[in-house]
């Protein structure tokens, strides 16, 4: 009964599994990085949100640097009630224009100010585009490991078909036990449920992409193609370098700083008085004729309240000043510490997947072809072959699951950057859908 329960799990699982379900070879064509970024650079709602979030801040450059509307005013002086006739000797009707003047260069601080802020907007936009090539690399890795991992797991699923074959015939003629034959199809059926979980994890990665890409749900997405990585990197002190100087976050912290600053040496010229001219023309119908008179007006406004005003905006700007400074040492801080990490990973992988694919998938391949003719002649129990062939699988995952960690380095130290570091459309040779064959 137990092995009658396992092989109708198995073949509910083949059943499953041939459904429709979007796999790579549903999708003749292969998905390169280069395409993903192509994609991504026709925009997406937060690319297309941080730029026109700059040119709005850009758009108020110009307004902050122009003096201040001119104010007009028309009068009627002097009137009698009720009746609202002109006063015969002090009636008249007037116009005045008067002009506010700020003083101290104001105006030139203002628009230093709302520049550093442009800076900082088109920074924090351009940061926005690096963070979402990040996110779309970080969806196509994952989803090249999990098409990977289907296919060497389905590979695995056939050696273990003929280890099940062989126990079978064994069994037959005597040679061999029942146990035997029911660890093989236990191992058949546990590989059937890892696909199934394997296909929801590739449909989710896909929806992941997608929504990246901000592209429908039910896209379908080729099966991804690893991209040709750099041998080595730049040392680590370049790249440090690199980033502190081409990270657009840390270039929007600088521009931040450079409007602090700005900010607060504005805040310290607002005690300074503005100056307002004006002209005052009026006119007076007289017995003899009109009577003609200009008037001239200079003035200031009077910072009566500086103590609470005035001088609190300095200790304002003064604390956001010293705020933005603070922001901009940590991030360069938290910069120089991540490219350092990343560097870390990315040589550690390196390191690995030579070791694997030189050394460990080789002697494990091996391992595997010489139990399964030890096993026949009884050389070897069947545990020594099962675990041969389940550690190939398991390797193989590994090497997979190493090239996308490396991948997904590779992106985030380009964000980090800000510079790109590879070819995104450089395919090794004797590469296809699901990887080198």
């Amino acid at each position: 009964m137990a092995a009658a329960r396992l092989l109708l799990l198995f073949t509910a699982g083949v059943a499953i599994l041939a459904l429709p379900v979007g796999l790579s070879a549903q999708v003749s064509d292969s998905l390169t990085l280069g395409a993903v970024y192509r994609t991504l650079d026709r925009g997406t709602p937060r690319i297309a949100a941080a730029a026109a979030s700059a040119r709005a801040q850009a758009a108020r450059v110009a307004p902050v640097r122009r003096l201040p509307d001119p104010r007009i005013q028309f009068g009627l002086m002097n009137r009698a009630l009720p009746g609202f006739g002109l006063d015969p000797v002090l009636g008249m009707t007037q116009i005045q224009v008067t002009q506010m003047i700020p003083t101290a260069g104001k105006l030139g601080l203002s628009g230093q100010v709302a520049r550093a802020r442009a800076d900082a907007a088109a920074a924090r936009a351009a940061d926005v585009r690096w963070a979402e090539r990040s996110r779309a690399a970080m969806a196509f890795y994952e989803l090249y490991q999990v098409d990977r991992a289907i296919v060497v797991t389905r590979e695995t699923q056939d050696i273990l078909r003929d280890i099940v074959s062989t126990t079978q015939t064994m069994y037959s003629v005597g040679e061999g036990q029942q146990a035997d034959v029911l660890r093989a199809q236990v191992e058949l059926a546990r590989m059937t449920e890892d696909l199934v979980v394997m296909q929801a994890m590739r449909l989710s990665a896909a929806a992941r992409l997608n929504a990246v890409l901000n592209r429908p749900l039910g896209t379908a997405v080729p099966s991804p193609v690893l991209p040709g990585f750099p041998e080595s990197l730049s040392p680590l002190d370049s790249l440090v370098t690199l980033a502190l100087a081409n990270r657009p976050m840390l270039l929007a912290g600088a521009s931040d700083v450079r409007a602090a600053l700005s900010a607060e040496r504005l805040a310290r010229r607002e005690i300074w008085p503005d100056l307002e001219a004006g002209v005052q023309y009026g006119w007076q119908p007289m017995a003899g004729g009109t009577n003609h008179m200009l008037s001239l007006m200079v003035g200031i406004n009077l910072p009566i309240w500086a103590g609470s005003r005035q001088l609190a905006m300095r200790d304002e700007t003064r604390a956001m000043r010293e705020m933005t400074e603070a922001d901009l040492g940590a991030m360069e801080a938290d910069t120089r510490g991540r490219v350092a990490e990343l560097v870390a990973s990315v040589d550690r992988a390196h390191s690995l997947i030579q070791l694997y694919r030189n050394t460990v998938i080789p002697q494990s391949e091996a391992t595997v072809t010489s139990s399964q003719s030890a096993y026949r002649v009884g050389s070897v129990n069947f545990m020594t072959l099962l675990d041969a062939a389940m550690n190939v699988n398991r390797y193989r995952q590994e090497l997979f699951r190493m090239e996308a960690e490396l991948g997904q380095a590779i992106a985030e130290l380009e964000m980090v950057t800000g510079t790109q570091l590879m070819n995104p459309d450089a395919v090794p040779s004797g590469t296809s859908p699901g990887g080198p064959r």
